[in-house]
């Protein structure tokens, strides 16, 4: 295997899990050991995705890029890289193994060895999805993540987990069903798996709309957008506090992290064409979202209906075609991972004590655990994008990005933040103040514990929101790569803004493979 910086970082990150589950197995009688197995685990993982960091922005379009021949008679290789799009994903995957297995300490009292069995084996899927520069060895993590997402659900979830868990099975399967369609087109088209290789291609437009409706159905299940979202708050709801971090935090993200990898570089007129409809998805997905969380009673169910409203901005800022709005989008995608999973991990700690997620139930805690509502107030205040954190950067370029294409569809946008304000502020003050009808002596404020699991999540709000220069300079040259490519191919194909569609549906077919590769070759790798 060759590898560009000598040492495996990325191999690394996908085998220690692997390996940490097979280690379980072997002690899998033992729960207090098979927890301090799996933190450990987790925290080398963190130590490994360090070298990371040394990501040079200006740099080659992938980097830490290794490769070797896998079924070179089916033009398939364990090809793999990072880059802007994907770097602060991998990390973000790192980060969480340890503080869900924090999380989980005293929640998960059953099956302890195959719980952590599938926390290992989502962080390794979740790194390889990111990190996976061949097609098939993408469909291949993609696929492999459902497993033990769904057990998580199925077996340590609430009362109607088995709803729930196969109603998140069969949508991500019918999704991942339209990918493998596309992948297979794309061989038969492209003549290889390899991705950097399929950017450099031209493809007629009639393909390219094919080709970008399966992928975009794929990834609009996973996000999920409006009206593909009903799988997720029952999700949510079901899941175990550490199934529901690592649902909102990473596999909602392999949905737009798969238009920016995909349907963008791979698909840039049908991207353009359909941007219109992706865009008044994105807004329906953000005002839908915020109104169906500004009526809920239920805590976890709020959280999980304004994650609907928060990857509609996501979205939106993708299909702008803007640098300031794609880095809106890829920063909303970490920012989000960070807030919506430590407000999902609170909520699990505080089950734990009142066993409701009722607001109702859970009134009064500014009394009784004023640590803990402070950093639910850190969280919440970062969900609502209140400048100085983490979300605020992030929203602030989705809606100049939107402003600045077409101020309508900034002005359509902008409730949204609007509801996140009102249902959020509405959650703190119930939850602050009042009378806790299910209050009991028993219940405490934060222990070590549950610190050591918050503190290193509410420092990233605040450090992202106060200093966000280093993270949006490491992601601008790749998206300036991506939207540069796709500048460059469409005007290959000559594609024009008042082009009708059915002229449109012509394009590409006679283009030389050499004049558009000429087209392009400046700007891919």
């Amino acid at each position: 295997m060759t590898t560009q910086n000598g040492f495996p970082v990325v191999t690394a990150l996908i085998v220690l899990p692997l390996l940490a589950a097979v280690a379980l197995l072997v002690l899998r009688r033992n729960e207090r050991t098979i927890r301090l197995v799996t933190l450990g685990a987790g925290i080398l993982e963190c130590l490994l995705a360090l070298p990371l960091l040394a990501y040079q922005p200006n740099g080659p379009a992938f980097q830490f890029v290794e490769h070797a021949p896998w079924l070179p008679a089916l033009g398939m290789s364990y090809h793999m890289g990072v880059d802007g799009l994907s770097l602060y994903m991998i990390l973000l995957t790192a980060l969480m193994l340890p503080l869900c297995v924090l999380g989980s300490w005293t929640y998960i009292s059953k099956r302890v060895t195959e719980f952590h069995f599938c926390l290992l084996l989502m962080t390794s899927a979740c790194i390889g999805v990111f990190a996976a520069l061949d097609f098939v060895l993408f469909y291949v993590f993609w696929e492999a993540m459902l497993v033990p997402m769904y057990l998580l659900i199925a077996v340590w979830g609430g009362p109607r987990r088995r709803y729930a868990s196969i109603k998140f099975f069969l949508y991500t399967l019918a999704g991942s069903t339209l990918l493998l369609a596309a992948i297979v087109a794309f061989r038969q088209v492209g003549g290889t798996f390899s991705i950097p290789e399929l950017m450099q291609q031209p493809y007629s437009f009639r393909f390219q709309m094919w080709a970008f409706l399966a992928m975009a159905l794929a990834f609009a299940i996973k996000v999920p957008m409006f009206p593909f979202h009903t799988w997720l708050p029952a999700a949510h709801v079901e899941a175990p506090a550490a199934g529901s971090v690592l649902l909102a935090a990473i596999l909602l993200k392999m949905g737009t992290y798969g238009f920016l990898r995909f349907c963008l570089p791979l698909t840039p007129a049908a991207s353009v064409t359909a941007a219109p409809v992706m865009i008044a998805i994105s807004i329906a997905s953000i005002l839908y979202g915020g109104c169906i969380a500004l009526g809920q009673t239920d805590i976890k169910k709020l959280i999980a209906y304004s994650s609907v409203g928060h990857m509609g901005f996501v979205t939106l800022g993708i299909f702008l075609f803007s640098v300031k709005g794609v880095s809106g989008a890829i920063l909303q995608m970490l920012n989000h991972g960070i807030t919506t999973g430590g407000l999902f991990m609170m909520i699990g700690l505080l089950y734990e004590r009142s066993h409701s997620r009722e607001i109702a139930d859970n009134q009064g805690l500014g009394k009784f655990m004023p640590a803990y509502m402070f950093l639910f107030g850190v969280f919440s205040f970062s969900s609502l994008a209140f400048p100085g954190t983490n979300s605020f950067v992030g929203e602030v370029l989705v809606l100049i990005g939107a402003f600045a294409g077409n101020p309508w569809v900034g002005f359509a946008a902008v409730p949204g933040a609007m509801l996140a304000a009102a249902y959020m502020l509405r959650l703190l003050q119930r939850v602050t103040w009042g009378e806790p009808t299910s209050f009991k002596k028993g219940w405490y404020d934060l222990g070590a514990r549950e610190w050591a699991t918050l503190v290193p999540l509410a420092l990233l709000v605040f450090y992202i929101g106060l200093a966000p220069s280093l993270a949006i300079k490491t992601i601008e040259p790749s998206i300036e790569r991506v939207l540069a490519a796709m500048q460059a191919k469409n005007e290959a194909m000559g594609l024009t803004s008042d082009m009708p569609l059915a002229a449109r549906m012509e394009l590409g077919a006679p283009l030389k493979v050499a004049e558009a590769q000429d087209a392009v070759s400046k700007e891919l790798p």
